[in-house]
């Protein structure tokens, strides 16, 4: 483009306005179109440029924060971020200013008030919320601004974008963190000359300079490092919302208030280095909190990050050339080299190799893969080269999927979030109430720590722990089992898991690989087993049922099958070498030979020449599986449509509980609602079309990975590999989730009950109500954080 980079009009003579792109310095007509140009890639929307099919109009003026809200609605932004979903548009957004449970519950309040706004949940742990919403009636550049409305900043999510968020909010962490502490430094070591115990002869004149030499250095850490708390307490105050931070920041202000006064008027006692002390700590135990979001949170975006920014294509004159990942398109060819993560979902047209799919499935050990196999994007391509046709683009490959879903499920609040959530918004209002009580008490029993005891109070119950107790357990939970290889698509599944009490298997791919294999061949006429197994195959050829493809590994070229004729339920017939042929059924072909074995015959004019015995083998950790339930007390039961002696034998082989075969997709659900109305919690497994209504009808329930699409959105998680010892896992996980949930409460609630009176007793004075707070906090943490290391 020769003229502005922004606009395209032609740059004056004489004026010089450059703005460096990606390395190459690009000239402006003006300074409006610098200004918008360093907003859109401010904003992170740099790729617009990428994008874009005609020169953005010209800019009039310098935006203000609306205009560069607006950049959010352009349909070649959006594209990175916003999916179509149900009719709606929904995005993942990133929030800056989160800091309890308050924030997200005004959040949620607020924009659930906005027009054509139809789902807003937010995640305090991730930072992150989901919104969805009707853009015939409102506009994502309007929902922004509502959230700016109530004090908070919001953005679409990207990973990358977001690491540079975060090292941007942990420098000014540490900035602040930094002034207090030097300030708390240097203040404590002015205050000790003030202890009236250890120096009673100090000079009056001295004392008072000490003082405002005190008051001078605790004033960048009230008018700046504390200022965070001050703006989200004030938020919430402002639409009328109490938050963990208004009993803080009243603490903060009333000690500062008091030794401000008593500074002037040169009466009574100035706590200064409590202030500076205690803003210090709970910047400290917030910047630590952080790191611990982000180690919680952090396993979603780096899903993001292993895939590759770049990849190799391959043009129609052989030619070579590397282009952005995310613009990759179905039909493509691309190169990946050894040692070099797949760019997109693929498969295979040369080449074989190892692939390493941990990233997808948990599964450490790579798995090989030929040409026509299918392989996802994420995953690392470890011996050969490999020669790729993109299958579909990156916003709809698997690993986008996933992200998806498991977004959804951090996003989505079970019942004990929930509850947690409300308790510690009453909290803040029972505090209060108490700490004006405990101060009006002492107006009566002792006026003169009337003041400082109920300070004491306000600190020591400052309700943190308990905000931070459920979301913290649940999110490290989460991102664990999706390392372990179990995707979590809905919020009960940590609350079910540990009550089940049953566990319903569908038995054909589930408990069995679904893979028909051939056992045994037993002959009838003249023909061998090789000439009787390459006329199964020659007939099957043309057909995708399981059962032929059993005898795919006997094709022979020379056989070559005429007058092919498929017969619905029965089997297939066809002609070879001028000899009719049958192979089907034993009910088509031999009613009197049928048996309850899963056997397909061969028969021509003379009759039945061949019957060959088939099977389904049991998955390797099925029998594991089975007996791990049995010694946790958990009763099984294989729920299957098959009526075959193969359900028997399976049934008897792996030592379930009960059998229900024969079974429609009806009778499925029926079964579960009989076994609802008897007490017993259910986990229902399974893989097809036909378990979606029973997947979808249990108390919870996994689908399989190499189940159907149907299936998997029934489902409430997915398991990402066919490893049935991923359900015990993630029971596990579960458990002690609860468990870690259950400690975090009685700890956050057990410290406020001892905490409480010892303060209104007057026994807790500011400073150790300060640290306690914080130590709290740190421990409700560090006990979520143990969830990581199952």
């Amino acid at each position: 483009m020769n003229g502005c980079f922004h606009c395209g009009e032609a740059i004056p003579s004489g004026r010089r306005f450059l703005l460096e792109l990606d390395g190459t310095a690009q000239p402006f007509c003006c300074p409006g179109c610098l200004a918008v140009a360093e907003t859109i890639i401010d904003c992170g929307l740099a790729s617009y440029y990428q994008h874009r099919t005609a020169p953005a109009p010209k800019a009039d003026a310098v935006p203000d924060e609306l205009k560069q809200l607006q950049h959010y609605d352009l349909a070649e932004i959006q594209q990175d971020f916003v999916i179509d979903k149900d009719n709606l548009k929904e995005v993942q957004l990133s929030i800056s200013g989160l800091s309890c449970a308050a924030c997200a519950w005004l959040i949620e309040r607020h924009l659930t008030r906005v027009p054509g706004v139809v789902l807003i949940q937010v995640n305090t742990t991730t930072e992150r919320a989901r919104l969805r919403w009707d853009e015939k009636l409102t506009s994502l550049s309007q929902l922004l601004s509502a959230f700016a409305g109530i004090g908070y900043q919001a953005r679409p999510f990207q990973p990358h974008q977001q690491e540079q968020l975060y090292n941007k909010e942990v420098k000014a962490y540490l900035l602040r963190m930094g002034v207090a502490g030097i300030a708390s430094m240097q203040v404590m070591m002015v205050a000790i000359a003030l202890y009236d115990d250890l120096f009673p002869s100090t000079d009056a004149g001295l004392v008072e300079y000490f003082r405002w030499i005190s008051l001078w250095l605790c004033v960048p850490v009230m008018g700046y490092s504390a200022l965070p708390f001050y703006r989200n307490a004030w938020r919430g105050l402002k639409n009328r919302a109490l938050n963990m931070d208004l009993p803080v920041s009243l603490a903060m202000i009333f000690a500062f208030v008091a030794s401000v006064y008593a500074t002037l008027t040169n009466t009574g006692d100035v706590y200064y280095e409590c202030v500076s002390m205690f803003a210090f700590l709970l910047l400290t135990g917030r910047f630590l909190e952080m790191r611990a979001k982000r180690r919680a949170s952090e396993t979603t975006a780096n899903l993001t990050l292993l895939v590759p920014m770049m990849a190799r294509i391959e043009a129609d004159d052989g030619s070579e050339q590397e282009v952005a990942a995310k613009t990759l398109q179905p039909g493509q060819v691309i190169l990946v080299a050894p040692g070099s993560q797949i760019p997109a979902d693929a498969d295979i047209i040369d080449g074989s190799t190892s692939i390493d799919e941990s990233m997808l499935t948990g599964e450490h050990l790579p798995v090989i893969r030929h040409a026509g196999d299918t392989v996802f994007a994420g995953t690392t391509n470890v011996e050969s080269p490999l020669r790729l046709r993109v299958l579909r683009t990156l916003g709809e490959a698997r690993v986008s999927e996933i992200l998806r879903a498991q977004d959804d499920a951090l996003l989505e609040k079970p019942k004990v979030a929930i509850l947690a959530d409300q308790l510690s918004r009453y909290f803040v209002a029972a505090l209060l109430l108490v700490t004006l009580a405990t101060y009006v008490v002492w107006l009566q029993v002792d006026a003169d720590k009337a003041f400082w005891v109920m300070l004491s109070v306000l600190v020591a119950t400052c309700p943190c722990a308990l905000s931070l107790a459920t979301p913290t357990a649940l999110t490290v939970a989460t991102s664990r089992l999706s390392r372990s290889g179990v995707l979590v698509r809905r919020a009960h599944v940590l609350d079910t898991l540990p009550k089940i009490n049953r566990v319903v298997f569908d038995k054909t791919g589930t408990l069995t690989r679904g893979e028909i294999t051939l056992s045994s061949t037993r002959l009838y006429g003249n023909l061998n087993e090789s000439q009787a197994l390459a006329i199964a195959a020659a007939l099957e050829a043309q057909s995708e049922h399981p059962i032929a493809r059993a005898f795919s590994g006997f094709r022979r070229q020379d056989l070559v099958v005429n007058n092919r004729d498929n017969q619905v339920g029965r089997g297939v017939t066809g002609t070879i070498s001028g000899d009719f042929w049958r192979l089907g059924s034993g009910a088509w072909l031999a009613p009197e030979q049928q048996t309850e074995d899963l056997s397909v015959y061969l028969a021509n004019d003379d009759g039945v020449v061949a019957r060959f015995s088939l099977s389904d083998p049991l998955r390797d950790e099925a029998a594991a599986l089975i007996q791990a339930c049995h010694e946790q007390g958990i009763a099984t039961t294989i729920l299957t449509g098959d009526s075959s002696g193969q359900a028997e034998r399976v049934a008897e082989q792996l030592g379930v509980n009960k059998l229900v075969k024969h079974a429609s997709p009806d009778d499925k659900l029926a079964y579960l609602r009989d076994c609802d109305k008897a007490g017993e919690t259910c986990l229902m497994v399974g893989d097809g079309i036909n378990d979606a209504p029973v997947l979808a009808g249990a108390h919870v329930s996994f689908a399989m990975a190499g189940g159907t699409d149907i299936a998997k959105n029934s489902a409430d998680a997915i398991m990402l590999a066919d490893d049935l010892r991923h359900i015990m896992t993630a029971r596990h996980v579960s458990t002690r989730c609860r468990t870690v949930i259950k400690q975090n409460f009685s700890w956050a609630l057990g410290y406020n009950a001892i905490i409480l009176p010892l303060a209104a007793t007057g026994h807790v004075s500011p400073w150790v109500a300060m640290a306690g707070m914080s130590v709290s906090s740190l421990i409700v943490m560090t006990n979520s954080l143990r969830l990581s290391r199952l």
